[in-house]
């Protein structure tokens, strides 16, 4: 990989003169409209009261609901201040993950995939999203037979061209792929993940405006990586070091202007300035406890 290694992170190195992409100014085509459109849910019942992914194990019923909260709202302000609009769904008793919002389904235009979740402990959010988005008008379009899919945790959109990305491996099954491509008649490209800690797509890969991402290698078999790399061109890839990683810095909302994460270690920051970003660290630790971060917390209504 061309670039710079840096404390584990290989940033960008400068574009060629005749990169577009690299001289836009996002404020310009926003052109004063909102930024983005994103859905959370508020963390009232947020708790970690079963082990369905790593970061779970010793966290039985050791979440600080008042704190999640609190860092809850920070985030929801944090995005308010950079310029998106939030709408909320309420949430459900007796389900702890459903501030996770990104798991809920993937939105593109006026549809909305919901997803169909592997674990049964999750299996009661779908009824009360797609509740959510019949009354916000979205055409709903579920999956054939029982395939298992986890919403925009494992499919996210490329921000440069027209190519859904989608994890799979523990949580969606790569037979999703092939469906989506077809309801959504988008091309799709399957990413195998390999490492536990990494189990959904959004928590190791940040697709960034103008086709660039933030990504942890060593989360990807190695044809995977190659898909990645034969896509996204050297000088439009950070890969983050494991440190980077296990902070969730790849869980991150891009708002164009601002990337809002948990964590983002001085390299990545630079890194990140290199894009043009302003990096928003906001601490989300209470939920690291579950698995999840800012990404997580969040759902694109504007894709």
């Amino acid at each position: 990989m061309n670039g710079h290694h840096d404390s584990g992170i290989w940033t960008a190195e400068a574009p060629p003169a005749n990169d577009a992409l690299a001289h836009a100014s996002p404020a310009a085509e926003r052109r004063g409209t909102p930024l983005h459109r994103l859905l959370m849910c508020p963390p009232g019942h947020f708790a970690v009261e079963y082990v369905i992914n790593p970061w779970m194990e010793g966290q039985v019923h050791r979440a600080d609901r008042h704190r999640a909260t609190a860092q809850w709202q920070a985030l929801h302000d944090a995005l308010g201040a950079a310029g998106a609009v939030i709408e909320q769904v309420p949430p459900g008793a007796g389900l702890p993950d459903m501030p996770f919002s990104a798991n809920a389904g993937l939105v593109l235009g006026n549809d909305f995939v919901p997803s169909r979740f592997r674990h049964p402990e999750r299996r009661g959010e779908e009824a009360l999203f797609i509740d959510w988005f019949e009354r916000a008008g979205f055409r709903i379009r579920r999956l054939p037979g029982a395939i298992f899919f986890e919403g925009a945790g494992d499919a996210l959109l490329d921000r440069g061209e027209r190519r859904l990305w989608m994890g799979h491996g523990h949580r969606s099954d790569l037979a999703a792929a092939a469906e989506l491509e077809r309801m959504l008649d988008l091309p799709v490209v399957p990413l195998r993940l390999v490492d536990p800690r990494f189990y959904h797509l959004d928590t190791c890969f940040c697709p960034l405006r103008g086709g660039r991402l933030l990504y942890f290698p060593a989360a990807f078999d190695a044809a995977s990586r190659q898909a990645i790399e034969a896509r996204v061109p050297p000088h439009l890839r950070i890969a983050v070091g494991e440190a980077d990683a296990l902070d969730f810095a790849c869980n991150a909302v891009d708002l164009d202007e601002a990337v809002a994460m948990h964590r983002a270690s001085p390299a990545l920051q630079r890194a990140l300035a290199g894009f043009g970003y302003r990096v928003v660290q906001t601490a989300l630790d209470e939920f690291l406890r579950a698995g999840g971060s800012a990404k997580c917390l969040t759902l694109r209504l504007d894709e």
